[in-house]
């Protein structure tokens, strides 16, 4: 009994002592985290507003040949690809309606031709009875009002006439412009119908071409006129551009609107080829700005991180205005001057430790 007892205060003594023994001190350390910064500067920035852009004939350099009736080409000229100048033969058509209304014009011109002649001879022979007392007065008053009616008659027949021979010349199409052909549907012999629906001939200037950018809508109002504007061509390389005009008004639920550019060189570009634009909007001086990579998306906020003097990382939220591939403007959130992180920014959080590099 004794020695039990002897073993239950040994083993109670054990315990007191294990209970009383100092855990080792826990400290917290904080690695600093590698950022690379620039500094925010002032100076000036410009909106460049990109968009997808088709490479369209300007007004009037475009013509699409089309029947004035029902009817069969005659002939047509020009192959796709031939040059055209002002003036040349395109298509030449068979219609019968108009050409025998010419000629029924024709006839009727003749026949009141005859009927003037007819009344003057007339009028002379009652004038020269009445002279010798052999007519009456209203002989020639008759006779005179027969030739006011011949020559009214007369006229009306060349009216007539002159809108024949109109009618009749759209039998004919001519080039109203230098250009090329540049698509042909039908060959002589096909027998075509009027309007847009059947086509003929499709002919352009290739030296008045524009591009029609499909500018986004938020965009549409900092566009100005004569803008400068840069058009890449099918190689990348940039043709140098300007704004001719943009849409007074835009449809309700659209999401782009035509803008019209003018290319200083159309030599490079194809009608009817997809080009990408860009164009500028005014500059804005002055402005504080830093690189694109400083600035980040925290949810819908936008946030740039600074450092100060004690190498510690600060979360700024900032208003953003004018972002281009160089340069960010912040109207609101930091000043000139502020250490920017560019690099190794992800993830840190405010207030952490930082070490400057290269």
């Amino acid at each position: 009994m004794m020695r039990l007892r002897l073993l239950v205060m040994t083993a109670a003594l054990l315990a007191s002592a294990a209970c009383h023994h100092e855990a080792p001190e826990e400290t917290e350390t904080q690695t600093p985290v590698a950022v690379a910064v620039d500094v925010a500067k002032t100076g000036p920035v410009r909106e460049v507003i990109a968009a997808s852009g088709l490479v369209t004939p300007a007004p009037g350099a475009e013509l699409i040949v089309t029947a004035p009736e029902a009817a069969r080409i005659v002939e047509i000229s020009k192959a796709e690809g031939d040059r055209v100048r002002a003036g040349d033969l395109l298509v030449r058509f068979e219609i019968p309606s108009l050409t025998s209304g010419a000629a029924t014009a024709r006839a009727g011109i003749d026949q009141a031709e005859a009927r003037v002649e007819n009344a003057k001879a007339a009028r002379d022979r009652v004038a020269g009875l009445f002279d010798r007392g052999v007519a009456a007065r209203k002989e020639v008053e008759d006779a005179e009002r027969e030739l006011r009616e011949a020559n009214a008659a007369l006229a009306q027949a060349r009216s007539a006439a002159g809108a024949a021979n109109t009618l009749a010349d759209r039998t004919i199409v001519r080039a109203r412009f230098d250009g090329v052909i540049a698509r042909r549907w039908h060959n002589p012999g096909d027998l075509v119908e009027p309007g847009a629906s059947d086509p003929i001939l499709r002919v352009i200037d290739p030296n008045r071409l524009e591009i029609l950018a499909a500018v986004p809508v938020a965009s549409v109002s900092h566009v100005i006129a004569s803008a400068p504007a840069h058009v890449m061509d099918p190689a990348g390389d940039a043709i140098e551009a300007s704004v001719i005009a943009r849409p007074a008004a835009v449809e309700a639920g659209t999401v782009t609107a035509g803008v019209r550019l003018r290319p200083a060189s159309a030599a490079r570009l194809t009608a009817g080829a997809a080009v990408q634009v860009e164009i500028l909007g005014p500059e804005r001086p002055g402005a504080v700005i830093v690189p694109p990579a400083a600035v980040l998306r925290d949810g819908e906020e936008s946030v740039v991180m600074t450092v100060d003097a004690d190498s510690k990382a600060h979360r700024n939220v900032v208003e953003v205005g004018i972002v281009t591939a160089d340069a960010a403007e912040i109207r609101k959130g930091i000043k000139a001057g502020d250490r920017v992180i560019v690099r190794g920014h992800n993830g840190l959080p405010d207030g952490a430790a930082v070490t400057v590099g290269s």
